[in-house]
């Protein structure tokens, strides 16, 4: 095992360049390392100056995405050891603004996810009197894959149709949209297909794939997507050939 590694580092400090540059790091090799490891040691020990986000070093709150090697992955959970050896490049994720070195703008996903009301819609609550809104374990498992969701961003990094239109609503908020969608308690379906039946929604969507691909929690919004499809032609069916059947 090599003593140290080198990390090539994309930096962009606005104030102090017009693009993006890379530099590079050497840091100590630890077989128990992650990739983010590295970056906290450079962090500590070496260029106090160096910006990304991180929090709960545990794969659960999904800040610390990044490209490494070209890979969309959560540098928390990728061991240096499994890298090839020698030089590791290390980007921000890609199809975002970068505001400053390994941080990006998360502005646009935001607004699109406030677009499919990721929360409980109801059009009356039942009275507290009444009790809880019980499910039975049936109904919890049609939406918790959907509901692992921790908006990491590596969907939308390693999804070829964000990058190339923009206003795609992007993987993540339609899987978010389906853990609502499938919720027993919840009374927002048509609402949210009226949002993503557009074509910025899951039409534009071509089934690459890569956004399961690289998903660190296995929500597997490809599918998401394609289930959305199905509800969506149904939903057509019902509208139009069939108008009696209109909701």
């Amino acid at each position: 095992m090599p003593d140290t590694v080198t990390l090539e580092v994309q930096r962009y400090r606005p104030e102090e360049e017009t693009g993006p540059a890379w530099q590079r790091y050497e840091v100590p090799f630890r077989p128990e390392w992650m990739v983010l490891d590295a970056l906290n040691y450079i962090k500590d020990h070496l260029d106090g100056t160096l910006s990304y986000r991180w929090a709960c070093r545990m794969g659960v709150c999904g800040s610390c995405g990044m490209l490494v090697n070209g890979e969309p992955v959560l540098t928390c959970a990728t061991y240096l050891e499994e890298l090839p050896h020698g030089s590791i490049r290390v980007e921000p994720l890609r199809g975002f603004p970068v505001i400053r070195d390994l941080i990006f703008d998360l502005t646009d996903f935001l607004n699109k996810l406030k677009r499919v009301s990721p929360w409980l819609v109801r059009k009356k609550e039942q009275p507290v009197a009444d009790g809880e809104y019980r499910q039975t374990p049936d109904q919890l498992a049609e939406y918790k894959q959907y509901s692992m969701c921790i908006n990491c961003m590596l969907c939308y990094s390693a999804c070829p149709i964000y990058e190339l239109e923009p206003e795609f609503i992007g993987p993540a908020a339609i899987a978010l949209a389906q853990r609502y969608n499938h919720d027993s308690r919840d009374e927002g379906v048509q609402a949210r297909m009226d949002v993503l039946s557009q074509h910025d929604g899951i039409w534009a969507c071509t089934f690459v794939g890569e956004c399961s691909a690289v998903c660190p929690t296995n929500v597997d919004p490809a599918a998401a997507i394609q289930r959305y499809k199905l509800s969506a032609t149904l939903d057509w069916v019902k509208s139009t050939v069939l108008p009696w059947g209109k909701r």
